[in-house]
């Protein structure tokens, strides 16, 4: 027989009938009472759960006890004249009545019980989680200077000085001349101008006007290592400012015209400050004899084709990699709190994307083996001399006394060169010297002005002699101590301002790698003996390591 016949004679599909018309009036009855009684709704959820579970269960048992040769087997040892189907209908109908009566009795509980009404949900204010800041453990640093890095990894430094109401950032992009390579010497240069020259959404020269409405101010400097940007404004402008510099970083337009006008305007400032500059042209060549590998070789505005080539590819390469938030380490002094910064920072500079880092500038000089010299003969009414050793960088232990030595040589009209070279023997109308020294070693130099048909052999012995004394027989403690209080006094004046305050940081954090160690100054000043001096001046000014560049006129010239 089949199966089909079978359901049909021991009556499964009449009962499965019965039962779905039978909970279809019984829903229909119990959602009418639900709506019009006012009853809870959980209670047409109950009656839905029971029928759906009592419904798949009736099945089972017919299935297994009326289909199956075990249901089979077992219907013979019981009354035939009711079948397992009738008997577990009874029981199910049993299991089925106990829980209505049990819902019933909740229903009849639910309306004695007094009505209970929830509170109404509270709003919470959000709270932003407060910043993780990094603070200096050091008691010589300020405790109200802080540090937090953007998940982009710009890097911001606080320091919070309430005298007055005005606020300084500065922020160092790490691209300089150390970071170019022949064909785009001068680019880094060049973006310092491209910052003040539009964006995608403010013309040419709205950065300026907005700033200066607000009551701000800005300038931006680029040297062989780092590009500066400053601004300086009432902190009433605070949100304003960042905002402006957000959009420059994110949105910088490189378009063409404005790249061929800003072209000219770097070719003629080249002009004006190297090529029609006795001075420019022979700082300039000392740098390109002094060293042979290193990018510190090119200048720094770049070389005359190299600005006349520069690509649209090469500008937005740039860009992008130099330019980047984890590139950039940006300082606040004045009237601000590190909260605040925070706050406004995550708002405006996270949205500019992390690039990949710049590549590695991994070069070393090779040291020098021999002296080199070089004569420029051009119109001039005064011979120049200028004269360069290798030194050092400025994170190297001796920085500070390579500073000392050359205040003691340099600084000031009591200075030993300005004595020996411009007041007792009037060999030169003036003498300077500096130290270019950066994130690689830079160059020591001395330069000298001297009078019309002035003796140029004669002035680079007598310099060379001061030297040699510096490197043989030192300096004395009272020199020490009038350099010592020159620095000091310098340093103190600077972290004086905002300004200076936000410079400093900058500076100490960039090159140094690490701020704290700007206020380990003042110590290390004390420390500093004339023996150290000594021995850095015995390293570096030696014939070998000496670079030595002269300006003069023809020799005819000169004569008439």
């Amino acid at each position: 027989m089949s199966l089909f016949s079978e359901l049909r004679r021991r009556n499964v599909f009449k009962v499965a009938l019965l039962y779905a018309v039978a909970s279809w009036l019984l829903v229909w009855v119990v959602r009418r009472s639900v709506d019009g009684l006012g009853l809870s709704p959980w209670i047409s959820d109950y009656m839905l759960l029971l029928l759906a579970v009592g419904f798949p269960v009736a099945l089972i048992f017919a299935w297994t006890y009326e289909i199956t040769p075990a249901g089979l087997q077992k219907a013979v040892a019981v009354d035939q004249t009711q079948s397992i189907v009738y008997k577990t209908g009874q029981k199910l109908n049993a299991a089925v009545a106990v829980l209505a009566v049990l819902g019933f009795a909740a229903v009849i509980g639910e309306r004695l019980l007094p009505e209970f009404t929830p509170p109404p949900k509270e709003t919470l204010e959000e709270f932003p989680i407060r910043p993780v800041f990094d603070f200096s453990a050091r008691a010589d640093v300020p405790k109200e200077i802080a540090s937090f890095n953007l998940p982009n990894g710009l890097e911001v430094i606080v320091w919070p000085d309430h005298d007055i109401p005005n606020v300084a950032l500065y922020y160092f992009v790490r691209a300089g001349g150390r970071n170019e390579y022949p064909g785009v010497t001068g680019i880094a240069h060049f973006f310092e101008h491209m910052m003040f020259n539009g964006t995608k959404s403010r013309d040419q020269g709205e950065f300026d006007s907005e700033m200066e409405a607000a009551g701000g101010a800005n300038n931006a400097s680029t040297s062989k290592d780092v590009t500066v940007y400053m601004d300086w404004f009432p902190r009433s402008a605070l949100e304003t400012v960042i905002e402006l510099e957000s959009d420059r970083l994110l949105n910088l337009a490189i378009d063409r015209g404005v790249v061929e006008t800003e072209r000219g305007a770097v070719y003629s400032e080249r002009r004006q400050r190297i090529d029609d500059s006795n001075f420019g042209i022979l700082f300039e060549q000392m740098f390109a004899n002094a060293y042979v590998a290193h990018p510190y070789q090119n200048p720094v505005i770049g070389w005359p084709t190299d600005i006349e080539n520069w690509t649209q590819q090469d500008l937005e390469d740039f860009f992008r990699t130099y330019y980047a938030p984890n590139n950039i380490t940006m300082i606040f002094s004045g009237d601000v709190t590190p909260e605040e910064i925070y706050l406004l920072a995550d708002q405006y500079f996270s949205p500019i994307p992390r690039q990949h880092p710049p590549p590695a500038i991994t070069i070393v000089e090779p040291g020098q083996r021999g002296e080199r010299r070089f004569v420029i003969e051009k119109d001039a009414q005064t011979p120049l001399l200028h004269v360069a050793f290798h030194g050092g960088a400025a994170d190297d232990e001796d920085a500070l006394q390579r500073s000392l030595l050359l205040s003691i040589l340099g600084e000031g009209d009591s200075s030993r060169l300005h004595r020996a070279l411009v007041e007792e023997e009037g060999l030169a109308v003036s003498v300077g010297v500096y130290d270019s020294a950066g994130f690689d070693p830079g160059l020591v130099y001395f330069y000298l002005t001297l009078p019309p048909g002035g003796d140029v052999a004669a002035a680079e012995a007598r310099l060379l002699e001061e030297l040699d004394r510096a490197a043989t027989q030192g300096v004395d403690e009272a020199e020490l101590e009038k350099a010592r209080n020159l620095q000091l006094a310098a340093f103190w004046r600077e972290l004086e301002t905002i300004r200076g305050k936000a410079s400093a940081l900058g500076n100490y954090e960039v090159f140094n790698g690490d701020y704290e160690t700007l206020f380990a100054v003042p110590e290390k000043l004390a420390e500093t003996t004339p023996e150290a001096l000594q021995s850095v001046a015995a390293a570096m000014f030696r014939r070998e390591n000496m670079t030595v560049g002269i300006l003069h006129a023809p020799a005819g010239d000169e004569a008439q």
